[in-house]
């Protein structure tokens, strides 16, 4: 097989890959039609293929050896791939400028996105959108040219046995080798230049800038946001939403931030990628606001856990199933519905922040509120918001800390003895130790609902 070979993939599908660490949105090729397993295993035949702008890689770049796996995307063909992606010589580099990602309301897919019903099958090819391809190329392109605190291999996983689902992974290198925290002592603390931010990460680290049509209609502020990697990344694909770093804007939500980031799970074919937002106490490390995106090839609970409504018009709901008990807001479709969920969810972390209440936020693809089940159609966007005790620092001796994908049910475990010994309860205890003593979430509860009322007067 020749260098710059185009050859046809066999139908693609997202797998069960628990326990054996591929849960994660790496590419894994299905062998050719028409060469041997033999011949595709062999060296000669793990040449290049040609991905359009993307220019030629090798298998090796991008499967690590996996050969046999396949992936739980198509590659497109889209010819803009090639902005996202960095010179080849380092010196230019400062000197490329930062590209733009451009989206129109046509592009905000809120209904159709489905896990396959049985991930041991194969029901076909699960594409990739044109946000999705930009993002994972610079992605991967960015972990082979070293610009992370450490190279992400073949994370670990298990579904933890029991009710709730949880989904586990060993990433003792992100529990070794992130950043350590900012020193935080308040949920509404200022931004200090002098600390790190965003402002001064190194250009490479930087994919693109996101923002949408110049002429879609918006009562909310237009943001542009840079898309950047998170240098110690959680999972495949782990990128931070920095709306104008140059603002100096501490980590307190604001609603154009937030339409991006759910926008951002719109634009995604994958109904993994999720999104998400730690407030000051809620574990957020960097006082410089930003939002989490990234991809899990895993259910989560709370896309289909039940609810029941908090107010008359149906605006709020509170999620009952475990984790842990939080708000959700959710919408079925892009344009006004949109902006006045992401309106309202942030006159509710208004209220937290500011009497001093720590939060987290997450953002995924999920069935609409009422009695559901984990396998309910993902039918739009759930955001949920959990009001929570503040947590200033890491505690070093837990499995986990608590923050926004772990209240979502993804447990990033920091040790192998954890990993292994981890069950359902001692998660469960963890986590509701986070929370409001009852009294106190009462009390926001009335508080979330009152806000509602007042909107629909």
């Amino acid at each position: 097989m020749k260098t710059g070979t185009n050859f046809p993939l066999e139908g693609l599908a997202l797998g069960n890959y628990t326990g054996i660490g591929l849960s994660s949105l790496k590419w894994f090729y299905a062998q050719p039609r028409g060469i041997t397993t033999e011949q595709w295993k062999s060296s000669s035949h793990k040449g290049a293929v040609s991905f359009d702008a993307l220019g030629t890689h090798t298998l090796a770049q991008f499967s690590a050896g996996h050969f046999d796996r396949v992936s739980s995307m198509a590659i497109p063909h889209d010819s803009n791939e090639a902005l996202y992606l960095l010179p080849p010589n380092k010196e230019d580099w400062a000197g490329q400028g930062i590209p733009d990602f451009v989206y129109g309301q046509e592009e905000l897919l809120a209904g159709g996105i489905q896990w396959p019903r049985n991930t041991s099958a194969v029901p076909g090819v699960l594409p990739l959108s044109r946000f999705d391809s930009a993002v994972c190329s610079a992605w991967r392109q960015r972990m082979e040219l070293g610009l992370f605190r450490y190279h992400l291999g073949e994370l670990q996983t298990q579904t933890l046995p029991g009710a709730v689902g949880f989904v586990a992974q060993l990433n003792v290198e992100r529990g070794v080798q992130r950043r350590r925290p900012q020193s935080i002592k308040s949920v509404r603390q200022a931004f200090d230049p002098e600390q790190f931010n965003f402002n001064k990460v190194r250009p490479g680290e930087i994919l693109f800038r996101l923002h949408r049509e110049p002429d879609l209609p918006s009562a909310l502020q237009q943001e542009d946001i840079l898309v950047m990697i998170n240098v110690s990344p959680l999972e495949w694909g782990h990128v931070l939403l920095v709306p104008k770093p140059a603002l100096g804007l501490p980590q307190r939500l604001l609603p154009g931030a937030l339409r991006a980031g759910v926008e951002a799970v719109l634009l995604s074919l994958h109904p993994g990628f999720r999104v998400g937002f730690n407030s000051l106490g809620g574990l957020a490390s960097v006082n410089h606001l930003h939002l989490h995106g990234y991809y899990l090839a895993h259910r989560l609970p709370v896309e289909g856990a039940p609810s029941k409504p908090l107010d008359p018009g149906g605006h709020l709901y509170l999620l009952q199933a475990l984790p842990a008990p939080g708000f959700l807001f959710y919408t079925s479709s892009p344009g006004p519905d949109l902006e006045a969920l992401v309106s309202r969810v942030c006159r509710a972390t208004d209220y937290l922040t500011d009497h001093e209440i720590a939060h987290n936020l997450f953002v995924t693809r999920g069935a609409p509120p009422g009695k559901t089940s984990p396998s309910s159609a993902l039918t739009g966007v759930r955001v949920i918001l959990w009001a929570r005790k503040s947590s200033f620092g890491i505690k070093e001796g837990e499995a986990f800390n608590v923050a926004l994908c772990e209240l979502a049910g993804h447990l990033p475990v920091k040790t192998s003895q954890d990993f292994t010994s981890l069950t359902e309860a001692a998660a469960l205890t963890l986590i509701q130790d986070c929370l409001l003593p009852p009294a106190q979430a009462e009390e926001v509860r009335a508080a979330l609902v009152a806000l509602v009322a007042q909107e629909e007067q």
